[in-house]
């Protein structure tokens, strides 16, 4: 079994329980910025992707032209984390628009969502929504049991 297939579950499992996400990313004058926000992820058993729903005018968005790299890392009160260090690519097209919208109001609790509850988002087609693709390049799940108990383990994987 490869580092992947047992990490990529391991991590959408934790990340889909706490649903909230800190990303980073870096501002053109090379500052990191940091927002809350809820990430889909899809594991297929090859790949795993991320997906958020995001507006494209945004300041991040600016921060992801100048580099489109992102950090997301999950927090929970029983100091359980995940972190994936990913690349990210918006998808225009109004296929992969549509199929984003789709995954977001067809999502697995807790992490599904209706999308049109943001503001400016009607449709798919609403061009204040945009969809940020993550590829990850490095995964890391680390249990709040290792921290606070010295047992479980930590599972990292790097592309």
């Amino acid at each position: 079994m490869s580092p992947l297939s047992v990490t990529a579950p391991a991590f959408v499992d934790m990340a889909h329980r706490i649903v909230w996400a800190t990303v980073a990313t870096i501002s053109p004058s090379g500052q990191p910025r940091t927002r809350v926000l809820h990430p889909i992820w899809e594991w297929d058993g090859d790949r795993l992707h991320g997906w958020i729903g995001t507006f494209p005018h945004s300041p991040k968005a600016a921060d992801l032209a100048h580099d489109s790299r992102v950090s997301v890392t999950y927090w929970s009160p029983e100091q359980d984390t995940c972190t994936a260090d990913c690349d990210s690519v918006w998808e225009t097209s109004p296929d992969e628009r549509s199929a984003a919208w789709d995954r977001f109001a067809r999502g697995p609790e807790p992490v599904g969502y209706d999308p049109a509850m943001i503001p400016g988002w009607t449709s798919a087609e609403s061009p204040e929504f945009g969809v940020l693709r993550l590829e990850p390049t490095r995964l890391r799940v680390f249990p709040g049991t290792m921290l606070l108990q010295g047992t479980g383990d930590v599972l990292t994987w790097s592309a």
